[in-house]
C-alpha cells in the first residue's frame, strides 16, 4: 500500500512540475539527440542500426507527447532501447594535442528546463563513454558514408523532410569547421526553419527555406540545390559577365561573344533595371537566398538576380550617358557554349622592367622560364585574381630565402566531433635560396579570388617584400565538398579550417590588401584595369 502511494506520490510530483512545449521545440530536441547519438553513441556509430528508421518510429510517440516530462520519457526509452554503452577509461597519453573547440558545444544535453535529470545524465554519459573506434557515417577527410538511398526524396512527406533538415543540420553542427563564425547561431537557423519544414506555405516555399538555411552558413562555398530550385529560380542566364557596384550591374566581359553581339551588349553598358526591378531592389528580395561569406561574394554571385524563367528579359540600362529599355535574349546553359578556355599570355614584361603573371593559367611547368625570364626585374606582379593552376609551392622557392610558415589547418577529431585538432606540422613554401628573387612581390586580389586562390595568395604573401592590392577576396578557404544530401537534393560547403600562422580567421575575412582599389563605373567603360594600374605605379616609386 505504501509503495502504491509513494508512486502516486511521484507522478503527480512529476506531472505538477512538468511544463508545456510545444511541436518546434520538441523537433528541435529531436534533431538535436538524434545527430548527436548518430556520432556519439557506439551502439549507433556502428552502423548496427537503420538511423533513418529509428527516426520515422520515434516522430510519432515525440508528435504524441504535450509535455517535457512526457518528451523526455520518450527520448529515454529510445536510448535505452539501444543497449548499454559501457564506460571506459580514456587512455592518457604523452601526446600532447592542440585542440580547437570554438565549434563543440553540447552544453544543450544539460538543459534543466526541456530535459529530465535522468535524461541529462543519460547523454553526458554517452558523451563520456562515446565511440572510440571508426566512425560509419562519416570518414576522415570529411565524407558522408552509409547513408540509406531512397529512390525519390518524398517533398510531401513531412518525415522526408524532417529527415533532409535533420541530416543536413547535424552535418553542419558537427563537420563544418567555421560554425562558430555564422552571423546567426546555428540552434536558431533550426528553431526558425523546422516550421517551414514542418507545415510549409508551398511547395516553393519550401524549397526557397533549404536555399535560406544553405546560406545562413555564410560560407563561400555552401551551394543547396535542387531541381525545385531552378525551376522556381529559372534556368536561362545571360550571356555576359557583369560586376555589381553601387547598385548598378556593370557589364565587364561576356561568356559568349557572339551571342551578346546580337543583343548589342556592350562593355561599360550599365544595367539599372530588369523586368522593371531595380538591381538594387533585386539584390535586397534575394540576398537570402545567395550563399557567401561576405557582402563582396555575394554580389559575385550572379544567380539568382539575373537568371529567369523565361528565355527574354527587359533591361533599362545607361549608354554614353542615355537610358534605354530594350529586350534581350536568355539562354540556358548548355546553349551559352562557354570556352573556358583561358588564352590569354601566361606571363608577360610590362614597360618599365615589371614581370606579370596571368596566374589562371601559369602551370608548373612554366614556373621556371617565368622566373628567369623576370629574374632581373623590379617588381612581378601575380594576377590571382582567378583561380590558379596548382602553382603556388613552385612559384614560392624563387621568392623566399628560406622555408616560411604560411597556414594554419583544423581537421576534425571523429573521437569527439563537434572538436577540432590543429595539425601538427604544416608544409612550409619556399626553401633555403641565397639567390631568391629581392624584388616587389605584388598580388592581385578581389571578390574572384576564391579558396585556392586565396591559399595562393597566402603562399606568396610570405615572400620578403610582398604586397597585396585590390579587395576583399571571397573569405572562403579550405577543401570544398559536394554531396547529395538525399536524392536529388545536394549541398556544399567547407570540411577544414584554414588560419594564418598565427591562427587568425581567413574564413568571411578574406585576404586583406594592403592598397584597396576597386573598380569604377568609368574605368570599365574606358577599358582599363584600375587595379593592375595602380600595381604598376607601386611598382614604378614603391608607394
Amino acid at each position: 500500500m505504501k509503495k502504491t502511494v509513494l508512486i502516486v506520490f511521484l507522478l503527480l510530483f512529476q506531472f505538477s512540475f512538468s511544463k508545456p512545449i510545444t511541436e518546434t521545440q520538441k523537433l528541435a530536441a529531436t534533431c538535436k539527440v538524434w545527430g548527436f547519438l548518430k556520432y556519439y553513441h557506439p551502439n549507433v556509430t556502428d552502423g548496427s542500426k537503420n538511423w533513418d528508421e529509428q527516426l520515422f518510429q520515434i516522430l510519432p510517440k515525440i508528435e504524441e507527447t504535450k509535455t517535457d516530462a512526457e518528451f523526455s520519457k520518450v527520448i529515454e526509452k529510445w536510448i535505452n532501447s539501444l543497449g548499454k554503452v559501457k564506460a571506459y577509461e580514456a587512455e592518457i597519453s604523452n601526446e600532447e594535442v592542440d585542440y580547437f573547440d570554438k565549434n563543440l558545444d553540447l552544453s544543450w544535453t544539460q538543459d534543466t528546463l526541456l530535459f529530465s535529470k535522468s535524461l541529462c545524465q543519460k547523454l553526458k554519459f554517452i558523451e563520456q563513454n562515446r565511440i572510440q573506434g571508426k566512425q560509419y557515417y562519416v570518414e576522415k577527410g570529411i565524407e558522408f558514408k552509409n547513408e540509406v538511398e531512397y529512390a525519390e526524396f518524398k517533398d510531401k512527406d513531412k518525415n522526408f523532410r524532417l529527415l533532409l533538415l535533420f541530416r543536413f543540420w547535424n552535418y553542419v553542427e558537427y563537420f563544418f569547421p567555421y560554425k562558430y563564425q555564422m552571423d546567426q547561431k546555428w540552434d536558431l537557423t533550426l528553431l526558425e526553419f523546422l516550421p517551414r519544414t514542418i507545415n510549409p506555405i508551398s511547395q516553393d516555399d519550401y524549397y526557397l527555406s533549404l536555399k535560406e538555411v544553405s546560406a545562413k552558413l555564410n560560407d563561400t562555398h555552401a551551394l543547396f540545390g535542387a531541381n525545385k530550385i531552378f525551376d522556381f529560380f529559372g534556368r536561362h542566364g545571360i550571356s555576359f559577365d557583369v560586376k555589381i557596384i553601387d547598385d548598378k550591374a556593370i557589364v565587364t566581359g561576356f561568356k559568349n561573344e557572339s551571342l551578346s553581339k546580337i543583343n548589342d551588349i556592350r562593355i561599360g553598358d550599365v544595367i539599372t533595371k530588369i523586368d522593371g526591378k531595380a538591381i538594387g531592389d533585386l539584390i535586397k528580395e534575394n540576398i537570402k537566398y545567395i550563399e557567401g561569406s561576405n557582402y563582396a561574394a555575394i554580389l559575385n554571385n550572379e544567380y539568382p538576380i539575373f537568371y529567369g524563367r523565361t528565355d527574354t528579359s527587359k533591361i533599362e540600362f545607361v549608354r554614353n550617358d542615355k537610358t534605354a529599355i530594350k529586350t534581350i535574349k536568355r539562354y540556358l546553359y548548355k546553349d551559352l557554349n562557354i570556352n573556358y578556355e583561358n588564352n590569354s599570355e601566361k606571363y608577360k614584361l610590362l614597360e618599365n622592367n615589371i614581370g606579370y603573371v596571368n596566374m589562371a593559367v601559369l602551370t608548373t611547368e612554366d614556373v621556371s622560364a617565368m622566373m628567369e625570364k623576370f629574374k632581373d626585374c623590379k617588381s612581378i606582379i601575380f594576377d590571382i585574381r582567378n583561380y590558379p593552376q596548382g602553382t603556388n609551392f613552385a612559384i614560392a622557392e624563387y621568392l623566399n630565402p628560406e622555408p616560411r610558415d604560411f597556414v594554419k589547418s583544423i581537421d576534425a577529431d571523429l573521437s569527439y566531433p563537434g572538436r577540432y585538432i590543429w595539425r601538427k606540422e604544416e608544409t612550409p613554401c619556399g626553401k633555403t635560396n641565397p639567390d631568391y628573387y629581392k624584388g616587389n612581390v605584388i598580388l592581385l586580389v578581389n571578390e574572384k579570388s576564391i579558396s585556392h586562390s586565396e591559399f595562393t595568395a597566402m603562399t606568396l604573401k610570405v615572400a620578403p617584400k610582398s604586397i597585396v592590392i585590390g579587395s576583399q577576396t571571397a573569405g572562403s578557404d579550405g577543401a570544398n565538398y559536394r554531396f547529395e544530401i538525399i536524392k536529388g537534393i545536394w549541398t556544399s560547403f567547407t570540411t577544414y579550417g584554414v588560419f594564418y600562422p598565427d591562427k587568425k580567421e581567413v574564413q568571411r575575412i578574406g585576404i586583406v590588401p594592403d592598397i584597396e582599389v576597386k573598380p569604377t563605373i568609368l574605368g570599365i567603360q574606358q577599358g582599363k584595369d584600375e587595379v593592375l594600374e595602380r600595381a604598376v605605379l607601386f611598382a614604378k616609386n614603391g608607394k
